[in-house]
């Protein structure tokens, strides 16, 4: 067995039980970490097969960015495993059902869209338009194709993560009543007067009571 179908089968395991274990674990904090697990394997597995920028991509984007996101939402977030196990055997049929319906659906595709052949061969050198041999690169062809042949595809994909980030912000973004923001254009207009306000307040204790002037003759003359 080659070094390279020998780690092809161990992602291809671990990955595997990586998610099995992300629809079984009862913590919602392992089961994101085995998701990160599954992520970490499916780009060894790309780069096996020698598409290193996917590769490189998925760990920065979604083990860099997404995954530790959500870790952190399902860490600060107080969630009651009880209470999300209620009408767990309820649903459960549906639930296989579903589930045996996705399947037959993947074996479809599997078994009738794809025919075994041999890898494709990467060249190690191609002439570019200047007819200079330099070395072959797959993220610029990738870059290339994606920019020339797919344009239009890759621009609606654009438009629509832009608008579902905007309806996100929409949705997400609601009017305080405790927040103490100021407008900054009323700072700007301020004045003294509008700042400082004197106002007569009445004592709040009554003064002391006067001695009679009998007692204030007696206390003078004292030596």
């Amino acid at each position: 067995m080659e070094v390279t179908t020998a780690f092809f089968y161990l992602f291809a395991l671990v990955l595997l039980f990586a998610a099995f274990r992300v629809v079984t674990a009862r913590n919602p904090v392992h089961a994101v970490l085995f998701l990160m697990l599954a992520f970490s394997q499916a780009a060894g597995i790309w780069l096996l097969l020698k598409a290193e920028f996917l590769a490189i991509t998925l760990v920065l984007v979604y083990l860099g960015a997404v995954m530790v996101l959500f870790l952190f939402v399902v860490m600060m977030l107080d969630i009651h495993i009880d209470s999300l196990r209620q009408g767990f055997w309820r649903h459960l049929p549906l639930a296989l059902g579903i589930g045996a319906l996705i399947a037959l659906e993947m074996a479809a595709v599997l078994f009738g869209g794809f025919r075994v052949s041999e890898a494709p061969v990467v060249p190690e050198t191609v002439t570019n338009a200047a007819g200079e041999v330099v070395q072959y690169s797959n993220t610029k062809a990738l870059g290339t194709l994606l920019y020339t042949k797919y344009l239009y595809p890759v621009e609606i994909a654009a438009v629509l993560l832009l608008i579902a980030m905007i309806a996100a912000i929409a949705l997400t973004l609601r009017e305080r009543k405790d927040s103490k923001k100021i407008d900054p254009a009323l700072q700007v207009r301020v004045r003294a007067r509008d700042r400082v306000e004197l106002k007569k307040v009445h004592a709040t204790q009554a003064p002391p009571p006067a001695e009679p002037p009998a007692i204030q003759q007696a206390e003078g003359a004292k030596p």
